[in-house]
């Protein structure tokens, strides 16, 4: 088992802070948390991030509290009263990149500012060398909205004098100017001067001496330590001397004006822009088209948004000073434990979560050993991490587990009908005409990603693996094009997001991942030379230093040895440049592409999901439970997300369908006859297409309450929203406007007006058998979760139906006033006894739509998990024999810590037992002869059923005891069952 850090939440709740729920809104929030039994507030970043940002992810400064949440003073507030309630804090944290979108961003304007040369340069993760040689010591900005000559012609671009520097303005982007260069600018203001002041003026003296100075300061492309100090020193003495002229002399300031005037041209006039131009071409970045970014740009950027830029903070500099903050919060105990954002974009994320750990073990003051150890995980740490397939976490990263993408997809299938598998395939390839395997799907996603949004990327690695071959007369004669297509097409077949090689070598987990990616990218293209593949084997797993020598004799073979220790250095770098990308690349064109492109069952195409797996036994189950707490005892457990693509409850609603293929099958079947006068032909065919229509009623079944303006919007956003990522008739990057309203139309039509009529008379029914049934399948993952091994999240709003659908529709506010009074009607439910409470805990299922009995599963099993932590945090899991009578299924297990147990019972696979909807499946005739088989050691205790408040004892023989599991559903339908 793995070492246990000093704090471990009981459970967590996600909150979302932001400027429209600041700091004051969660501190008021976090007695609600506690009331409902949380452990521990999990927070989204609240470091100061761009003005206006919603998720904190685009940070500017990670060693400020963001003041549009209320600053360090509001902060304090919250975090004492998180510690007056009892409650822990976790902080979502983000060291992979910073926002660089507003000027906001200090280190950033600074590499602007002063290129190569600033000393926050080797903060970011810039290619200074880059292939085109104009890029050469500049930084590529892709921030214009056409083509960089239109835009400085049409006058956008503005020059400004501010606070006695020059600065660039192109709407809300503000940008510095080389001060090397202002003189450009200044000197235009020498000859005015000297006809007004006289060539002799004091000032006019100045001014120049002030030219002077800053003509001569050191290039911004100096390394220098000596040089880059003398020019950050010269540059600011000339900034402070510059404003104390103008403001003494006021003619210098307007002749000044002037010349700034002169120099920004005048529209209509293309030679007015010259001098423009020719300043612009002397700074340390290069102004371009924001579609250049695709092929040009050189600085890592989080996946392919340009505004976020990669840190390297693998660099000991770039850590301290990017944790130096959270090293304080974590000292004086207001963080208690961390989520680190998007380990996989890290460069080497084994030694970051080892930097970070040893940064916690510092704050908190853990002593060395007498060996010189000290423990190597005091705090505890999460990672955002999704293992695809059978991958498993890195076990030498210093965490406690995933932040629970796992988890989601192994509990929701279980109420996924594997079964049903083929006929769900058929049914969707008869009414969409799709035919491809979802790895063909994926396959071409990620070659698509690679040609369009990530092709900038995918050249330097083309580039540098060119360099590698250059140097070996082995390989020197592959192409540069050549070699571009291997890479191309080794990632397209990646299985997973990524490896972990390092200085440290590479695990023979990972050695077999490349291993099949290239077997993969072999048997796809047999007409590409073999030898590629071969070549590019050899430099991904590269050989240590002390097998160089041997391996040079593999050349008189054929194969492609490194020559030297330079050049295993030289591969082992692109192979861990190699595993950046990888990632982005299966980010983007899988759950960005591939999910919406593949509409077969929308809860199978989620975050971290495998829409080939179509479901999981209960024995895999039990068994995926069993390793986590083997494994990550730890590891918190999710079920939405501000990522996931649809709603926890969507989701529960989404799997009722492979329960029913032949009636879902039916129903698409009419509705699409129904509304086939509500499409649109666009280039000759009808939009929305039939996929699209396809994933449209999946979305429908699962959001719909009530058809409202409001809800008629959140389906249009969706729908839009799906059919950009798609790319197939719009995109993000190229918008299709003609389809996208044919869409936006469409979803209109069949929910309002005439359409509505028909259509939704002829959907209802379903609709109404789907969400009873979902509902049962939302609080048995209530329960499930509460239960399993691991620390369960619960997601800001998730206490109550989650029927949101993906960001920014997960993301819209929070109604806690809702909650806070439906929490007080249920713990005077918990609080009363006996009949009293059946009959309470009956009126709330009866009305099960508003969500409150959601909210009393969630608040009993909270409460629970929270009085008896070690039961849930330590206890042992012991999967329970069920036998069922009824043509449905129930999952059943246990956890005992000593004298202490749980019993968690949950029904599955229910919708044979409510064909209309209404009739759930309780007590009485359902379940009444199904039985939950427990093991000896507690068949001679008596439980307590934590929601209706009933004892049960077991039925007991002289060889087997057992629980009926009508009596634990008679009144709900779900047991948390402890001992008493």
């Amino acid at each position: 088992m793995e070492q246990r850090p000093r704090y471990v939440p009981a459970s967590t709740y996600r909150l979302q802070v932001h400027k429209e729920f600041p700091f004051a809104e969660a501190t008021r929030v976090s007695e609600y948390l506690a009331r409902l039994g949380a452990g521990a507030c999990y927070s989204s970043p609240y470091f100061t991030a761009e003005p206006g940002s919603t998720h904190g992810y685009d940070i500017c400064n990670h060693n400020e509290i963001n003041p549009e949440l209320g600053g360090s003073e509001a902060h304090a507030v919250f975090a004492a009263r998180l510690q007056e309630l009892g409650l822990g804090h976790v902080v979502d944290f983000v060291p992979n990149h910073m926002g660089i979108g507003t000027g906001t961003n200090a280190w950033w304007k600074d590499v602007l500012e002063n290129g190569p040369s600033s000393p926050a340069a080797s903060f970011f993760d810039v290619d200074w060398t880059p292939v085109k040689a104009e890029l050469h010591a500049k930084l590529l900005l892709p921030i214009l909205g056409d083509q960089y000559g239109k835009v400085l012609e049409r006058g956008e671009l503005r020059l400004e004098l501010r606070d006695g520097a020059l600065v660039l303005r192109y709407f809300e982007h503000e940008l510095p100017i080389n001060p090397r260069q202002a003189p450009r600018v200044y000197r235009r203001a020498i000859e005015p001067l000297t006809a007004h002041l006289g060539a002799d003026n004091l000032q006019l003296h100045e001014l120049l001496s002030i030219i002077s100075s800053l003509e001569n300061m050191p290039a911004y492309t100096a390394r220098d330590a000596d040089r880059i100090a003398e020019r950050q020193r010269e540059k600011e003495v000339a900034r402070q001397r510059l404003l104390r002229l103008i403001a003494e002399t006021p003619q210098v300031g307007e002749q000044l004006e002037a010349a700034v005037k002169a120099v920004n041209g005048e529209p209509g006039r293309p030679g007015s822009f010259d001098a423009m131009h020719e300043l612009l071409e002397t700074q340390a970045y290069r102004l371009s088209y924001w579609r250049t970014a695709s092929h040009e740009i050189n600085y890592r950027r989080f996946f392919d948004i340009n505004t976020l830029v990669g840190l390297r903070v693998e660099e000991p500099d770039v850590f301290a000073a990017t944790h130096r903050l959270l090293g304080e919060l974590m000292r004086n105990g207001t963080v208690n434990a961390v989520r680190v954002d998007h380990a996989d974009g890290l460069f080497d994320p084994a030694r970051y979560f080892e930097m970070l750990q040893d940064l916690a073990a510092d704050a908190l003051g853990c002593q060395r050993t007498a060996g010189g150890n000290r423990p190597d995980r005091p705090m505890y740490v999460v990672a955002e991490k999704i293992l695809s397939g059978a991958e498993r976490l890195p076990i030498r990263w210093a965490v406690h587990g995933t932040s629970g993408y796992n988890f989601l997809h192994d509990l929701n299938g279980l109420f996924i009908n594997g079964a049903q598998g083929r006929r769900m395939r058929r049914a969707y390839a008869k009414l969409t005409g799709r035919t491809l395997a979802f790895e063909d799907v994926l396959y071409m996603s990620k070659r698509l990603i690679m040609k369009t949004a990530m092709a900038s990327e995918l050249s330097v690695l083309a580039h540098m693996l060119d360099r590698i071959a250059e140097s070996n007369r082995r390989s020197r004669d592959f192409t540069l094009e050549s070699l571009r297509d291997a890479i191309t097409e080794v990632v397209a077949c990646f299985p997973v997001y990524r490896t972990y090689v390092d200085e440290r070598g590479w695990t023979p987990e990972d050695r077999d991942v490349v291993v099949r990616a290239v077997a993969r990218a072999r048997r796809r293209n047999p007409a590409m030379e073999a030898s590629l593949f071969d070549f590019l084997l050899e430099v991904v797993l590269p050989r240590d230093r002390g097998e160089a020598s041997a391996q040079r004799h593999e050349q008189r073979r054929g194969g492609y040895a490194p020559a030297d220790a330079q050049e295993v250095q030289a591969r082992l770098r692109f192979a861990m440049k190699l595993q950046q990308y990888t990632g982005p690349v299966q980010a983007k064109g899988l759950e960005d592409t591939a999910f919406y492109r593949y509409n077969l069952l929308l809860s199978l195409s989620e975050v971290g999901g495998d829409p080939e797996r179509f479901g999981r036994s209960v024995a895999e189950f039990h068994e995926a439970s069993a390793e986590r707490r083997r494994e990550w005892p730890y590891e918190m457990l999710a079920t939405s997300t501000h990522d996931t693509k649809v709603g926890e409850d969507v989701r529960a609603r989404i799997n009722v369908l492979s329960e029913i293929p032949d009636e879902w099958s039916r129903g698409v079947s009419r509705w699409m006859r129904l509304n086939r006068s509500h499409r649109t032909m666009v280039d000759g065919e009808p939009a929305p297409d039939r996929n699209d229509e396809y994933r449209f009623y999946q979305a429908l079944l699962g959001a719909f309450t009530e058809v409202t303006p409001e809800f008629v919007e959140r389906m249009q956003g969706f729908m839009i929203k799906s059919i950009k990522e798609a790319k197939l008739h719009t995109s993000w990057l190229t918008a299709n406007p003609e389809y996208e309203n044919a869409v936006l139309r469409f979803v209109e039509r069949v929910l309002t007006g005439s359409g509505a009529a028909k259509f939704l008379p002829a959907i209802l029914p379903l609709q109404q058998r789907v969400s009873a049934v979902g509902m049962l399948n939302s609080l048995a993952q209530v329960a499930i979760k509460i239960g399993s091994p691991g620390v369960p999240d619960f997601y800001q709003g998730t206490d109550l139906w989650d029927l949101n659908l993906v960001d920014p529709d997960n993301r819209r506010p929070v109604d806690f006033r809702l909650r806070e009074r439906l929490l007080g009607e249920v713990e005077q439910r918990l609080e009363k006894t006996g009949d009293e409470r059946i009959a309470a805990v009956s009126a709330l299922l009866k009305n099960w739509a508003d969500g409150a009995i959601k909210l009393l599963v969630t608040t009993a099993g909270l409460r629970l998990r929270r009085a008896r932590q070690e039961l849930f945090l330590e206890g042992r899991y012991e999967p329970i024999e069920t036998e069922t009578t009824v043509h449905a299924d129930v999952v059943a297990f246990a956890r005992i810590h000593g004298d202490e147990a749980v019993l968690v019972v949950a029904p599955r696979l229910t919708a044979p037992l409510v064909p209309d909807g209404k009739n759930l499946p309780l007590g009485g005739p359902s379940w009444k002869t199904s039985r939950v088989i427990l093991p000896s050691e507690l068949g001679g205790r008596t439980f307590r059923h934590e929601i209706t408040g009933v004892e049960i004892k077991p039925v007991t023989t002289e060889t087997q005891a057992w629980i009926f599991v009508g009596q634990i559903f008679e009144t709900v339908p779900v047991g948390i069952l402890r001992t008493t």
